[in-house]
């Protein structure tokens, strides 16, 4: 409808600038009963289209100046569906601008073609030149039939104006060379488009080739978890993840990555946080990747405030970034409403996160969800910055750390063995002393007799 209202009113435009003394030029003749705007109005309006796409109106329009035109146009199902797509989409792309061009002025013949022009015998023929120099072959059949090429006219004088006239054809009218760059850029592309595969993989268990697992439903979630689609480390590049989209992209993750960095910008109080995802790191690239694959992330996003309190220290060793980041994204989609819901009830709650094996704990404090413990601890201070069911961001007001392991030092100091062994010396002692003392009684009160066997 659009692509109607701007033929509509470019024509219109031309037919007005004709009025003006002073604009004396071919396309004066044009006006809202041309051949070129009941084009639109007809039902080829798919090659209507293509015309616009191929630049043409112009040229067109100055030709409808000087002279008549006779349109052979196909109709539009032959353009929508008899069509080959592939053909199709070689004809739009922007650097076969020349063929699609050619293809079109072939069906534009510079002189009004009646359907008396076309031969009364079957043997004959006529002949006539396009605008694009290739030559239409007009012929005859029984039954009054006719043809232009090896293609049938469904609808002589579909569309008559003063300034040319439309015959609708059956369908697209090929030239040869337009072909022929067509199979030569198919070729190419056969021969480019193969993909080494690698060797079969055998089972060790069972001897056998292993068998490709059976796609996955578009948007169910991945098979593998996470840290099986995340980079091998932090200094290399994203690893492309193994989820179920693949190639397909169920997904647009770095679409979703990109709107909630500018949410952040847009919230205010976030840049550093932003700064590290996009610059610092490659943790944007990374993010993009895992949700594209149906992966769900949760961010606890560190105001700017906390960020400032970062030393250089803990900023300039190789990783140490994305290792700060990775304790801040947990493998879940969670909202200020579930984690709340969930150290409600549960009191404390323990989120994995990217950096394994580390997690952090959550519970309830103040009325709010508290992360971590002690002096290291922060607060859900924005809750909800950002929500797509993919990608979730709650502010918080400090930067979490993961607890420091407990020195060997200290591990040693309480030893639970020599705990259990010293009462066991002391019951020792006292079991010797009462065997002694009742060994004592025993030779002073008692006197053993020999037994007679019989």
């Amino acid at each position: 409808m659009a692509m109607r209202l701007f033929f509509v009113f470019f024509f219109f435009v031309l037919s007005v600038s004709s009025t003006l003394p002073e604009n004396q030029t071919h396309s004066g003749q044009i006006n809202s009963n041309s051949v070129l705007v009941a084009l639109i109005d007809s039902r080829y309006t798919e090659l209507a289209e293509l015309v616009e796409k191929a630049l043409l109106l112009q040229k067109l329009e100055d030709v409808v100046g000087r002279q008549n035109i006779t349109i052979f146009a196909p109709r539009n199902e032959a353009l929508e569906r008899d069509l080959d797509p592939e053909f199709k989409r070689f004809l739009l792309e922007p650097r076969n601008l020349r063929s699609l061009q050619t293809l079109l002025l072939s069906h534009i013949v510079p002189n009004r073609v009646a359907a008396g022009d076309w031969p009364a015998e079957i043997a004959d023929s006529a002949r006539f030149e396009t605008l694009s120099d290739h030559r239409l072959e007009l012929a005859s059949r029984d039954l009054g039939e006719k043809l232009v090429g090896d293609v049938k006219v469904l609808d002589p004088h579909a569309v008559d104006r003063p300034d040319g006239v439309i015959h609708g054809i059956e369908r697209l009218l090929i030239p040869r060379s337009v072909q022929q760059d067509f199979n030569n850029r198919r070729s190419l592309r056969a021969i480019s488009a193969i993909k080494p595969e690698g060797a079969p993989e055998i089972d060790p268990r069972t001897n056998r080739l292993k068998k490709s697992a059976p796609p996955a439903k578009p948007g169910s979630p991945p098979v593998l978890p996470i840290y099986y689609a995340m980079a091998p480390g932090p200094s290399l590049a994203p690893a492309p993840a193994p989820g179920p989209g693949g190639p397909h992209h169920h997904f647009d993750g770095e679409k979703q990555v990109k709107d909630f960095i500018q949410t952040l910008l847009q919230y205010g109080g976030y840049n550093e946080m932003a700064d590290i995802l996009v610059n610092l790191t490659s943790l944007a690239t990374e993010m993009g990747k895992l949700v594209s694959e149906g992966y769900v992330l949760t961010v606890l996003a560190p105001n700017d405030e906390a960020m400032a309190k970062l030393t250089t220290d803990q900023l300039s060793e190789p990783g140490s970034p994305e290792q700060i980041m990775y304790y801040h994204i947990v493998p879940e989609y969670q909202t200020e409403e579930s984690m709340y819901n969930s150290v409600r009830r549960f009191g404390k709650i323990r989120y994995d996160t990217l950096r394994l094996p580390h997690r952090v704990e959550a519970q309830e404090a103040d009325g709010s969800v508290k992360f971590g413990n002690g002096d290291g601890s922060a607060y859900l201070f924005d809750p909800d910055i950002y929500t797509d069911g993919r990608i979730s961001v709650q502010g918080i007001d400090g930067v979490l750390f993961p607890p420091e392991e407990k020195s060997e030092s200290e591990t040693k100091v309480v030893s639970p063995v020599k705990v259990a062994t010293k009462p066991r010396r002391d019951n020792d002692k006292k079991v010797n002393d009462e065997d002694k003392n009742i060994l004592n009684m025993i030779k002073k009160n008692k006197k053993f007799k020999q037994c007679d066997i019989k």
